[in-house]
């Protein structure tokens, strides 16, 4: 059997993505490291300039090593034929092609199969390897607009997994041991809206589901946070953090971006979710065009009233093919860093008041162990430090208290 190693790059889709191409791997060995592997599969992302050019040098070690590379991922669609003419890779491997990955790793020639798309996986993963909790993908695609993102592009447009695939999946997980599940897709606040459905319809039934002990979601759109949605902020198996996708927190800014949020509701979603006892995180990009600093300004002001306590921030990063790439007043790279630095800053101090605040009565699935600490995550999503003689890996823990640092939570288990 030849070896095969999966390099995942990129969101908890590309993880998700990477279990269906391990799954669809019949006649290869997976290894866990590509010095002992004959091919390497590289899943990649290209929402940034950055996600681009990682994959572009882990491609580049990766022939100076003498391995067959394959490309699969969003990379596939953005790159994946410039790297293929320039025999960069041995193969490309679109989205819709992954259940088709057996027999294109035979192949003596090169390919090239950026496939469609139009198409969902149909695969049931059962086993997700090392983690402890387990992803499942309910959406594939986005219909939004935003003037800077190229995922629409290489995602295609939104449509929904079967329900009954889905909690099939879910219910042969939780069988397996898994209490922890991640919904995830490309915009995952979509679901139903092409089968009469929607996500907090998917929720319930999921809930419902005999071993599911947690469910979090991946990131939501706040125009997609409705009633009935609020209404699940009681229950006691949602994860008491969402990740609500803002951008920014200037009305101008946002119509630049052509987002379909705005301020007011914004301000108003956050601080109802936060009044629940819910950690909110979101996205925000600092330095797109258009940014000046009176925007700036203005923007950071707003972004002070919000009750944010995670954050992923993003310099723009500029995207072939997208509304953005042709605007003129571009943001100097350095202000962009400051500002991002800005807004980070805010955060941390947000993250470290709410954590002394919620320090008691905790309940962390345990991940890995690293040195003298097991870690894994309560249920505001907190990385949290347990100290114990116990192997606690895969394990739930209760935490009556916690001491919370900057750095995270810790604990002393007996």
């Amino acid at each position: 059997m030849k070896r095969v190693f999966l390099k995942t790059f990129g969101c908890r889709t590309n993880i998700y993505d990477s279990q269906i191409l391990a799954k669809n791997l019949k006649d290869f060995s997976l290894v866990k490291d590509e010095d002992e592997a004959d091919i390497v599969v590289v899943n990649s992302c290209t929402v940034t300039n950055s996600a681009d050019s990682s994959a572009r040098s882990y491609i580049n070690s990766l022939q100076k090593k003498g391995k067959k590379v394959i490309l699969a991922g969003c990379g596939a669609i953005s790159k994946g034929e410039s790297l293929f003419e320039q025999e960069k890779v041995f193969g490309v491997l679109g989205h819709s092609k992954k259940r088709d990955i057996n027999e294109l790793l035979k192949k003596e020639s090169r390919f090239f199969e950026k496939g469609d798309l139009l198409s969902l996986d149909e695969s049931i993963v059962e086993e997700f390897g090392s983690h402890t909790k387990a992803f499942i993908k309910i959406q594939e695609g986005c219909d939004f607009s935003c003037s800077y993102c190229i995922i629409p592009s290489v995602r295609g447009a939104a449509r929904s997994q079967d329900e009954e695939l889905i909690l099939r999946q879910i219910e042969k997980l939780a069988a397996n041991g898994y209490g922890e599940f991640v919904l995830t897709g490309t915009n995952i606040g979509s679901y139903g809206k092409d089968k009469n459905s929607s996500i907090a319809k998917l929720l319930k039934k999921i809930s419902l589901i005999r071993g599911v002990r947690r469910i979090r979601l991946g990131s939501l759109e706040p125009v997609q946070i409705d009633d009935e949605f609020i209404e699940l902020l009681e229950e006691s198996w949602l994860e008491k953090h969402l990740h609500i996708a803002l951008q920014h927190t200037s009305e101008k800014m946002l119509k630049i971006m052509r987002r379909r949020n705005n301020l007011v509701d914004d301000l108003e979603l956050f601080n109802m979710i936060a009044q629940k006892g819910f950690a909110v995180g979101s996205d925000f990009i600092v330095g797109h065009p258009g940014e000046s600093d009176q925007i700036w300004q203005e923007a950071l002001e707003n972004f002070k009233k919000f009750p944010i306590t995670h954050l992923h921030t993003f310099s723009y990063s500029r995207r072939e093919g997208t509304h953005s790439a042709n605007m003129k007043d571009t943001i100097n790279g350095n202000v962009a860093k400051q500002r991002l630095k800005e807004i980070e800053k805010i955060v941390k101090k947000n993250s470290f008041e709410f954590r002394k605040k919620h320090s008691h009565d905790l309940i962390v699935l345990i991940e890995e162990r690293k040195g003298d600490f097991q870690i894994g995550y309560d249920q505001f999503y907190n990385k949290t430090f347990v100290k114990s003689d116990l192997e606690l890996e895969k394990e739930w823990v209760y935490l009556k208290k916690i001491s919370a640092k900057e750095e995270g939570n810790f604990a002393l288990m007996d």
